[in-house]
């Protein structure tokens, strides 16, 4: 089989423990599923979990420098707990989602909220304001022979040293076996999807030369700069 033009390399996550890297398929995204950042951005009700999509060549593996998007005035950051998939398949139950994961990361959700907040005006997609390039950092994916099942524990975020957000994972609206029971009930997952599972309050504006530091307990921490 020939191309027209050659492809363009797999999208991949450095796996800890090792050398080895985790192909990425799919970049599913849930919203709103910590109270206080659904209050904050007007809602005030928990709502059955909703999800978006980033392109996968969205990821910044590692973080590093980020280069701050055109089109926007107000870039803001949400941190988030990343869950990274072994296998899939369609309408999991609840009670065996957790069979499906691989592991955990700590991810970055950059949105540019001016745009979105557009789109939500107009009844228009999200895309523009949620999946631009280099809108997901991604920290190492650390493997479930590595970890427990996190459940709970610290989720923060400082800009500039300055603690923006701060949370608990136990705080989640819709935990991390009922997202994944959900979203299969409207796609076929598989391995290699990555979900991106939601943000405490505090998110805020974020500016160029911007310094991010964010982490998620026993999962762990990623940086970026805003060039």
């Amino acid at each position: 089989m020939s191309y027209v033009f050659s492809p363009a390399p797999r999208v991949s996550v450095p796996v800890t423990g090792g050398s080895a890297l985790f192909p990425v398929r799919r970049v599913y995204c849930v919203g709103r599923n910590y109270a206080d950042h659904a209050a904050e951005m007007g809602a005030d009700t928990r709502e059955p979990p909703f999800f978006f999509s980033k392109p996968a060549d969205a990821l910044v593996p590692g973080g590093g420098d980020v280069a701050y998007p055109p089109a926007t005035s107000n870039l803001q950051h949400e941190v988030e707990l990343v869950v990274a998939l072994r296998d899939g398949g369609a309408d999991i139950l609840p009670e065996r989602a957790l069979e499906y994961v691989y592991g955990y990361a700590v991810g970055l959700d950059l949105t540019r909220r001016d745009l979105q907040q557009l789109a939500k005006d107009k009844g228009h997609p999200w895309d523009m304001g949620k999946g631009f390039d280099q809108s997901a950092p991604i920290g190492a994916i650390h493997p479930l022979a590595a970890l427990d099942h996190p459940t709970r524990g610290s989720i923060w975020l400082k800009v500039n040293g300055q603690l923006r957000q701060s949370g608990d994972l136990q705080q989640m609206s819709w935990k991390v076996a009922e997202v994944i029971a959900r979203l299969s009930s409207y796609v076929a997952l598989a391995a290699g999807d990555l979900i991106f599972t939601g943000t405490p309050a505090g998110v805020s504006t974020v500016v160029r030369g911007d310094v991010l530091e964010a982490g998620v307990a026993g999962v762990g921490e990623l940086t970026i700069r805003l060039i």
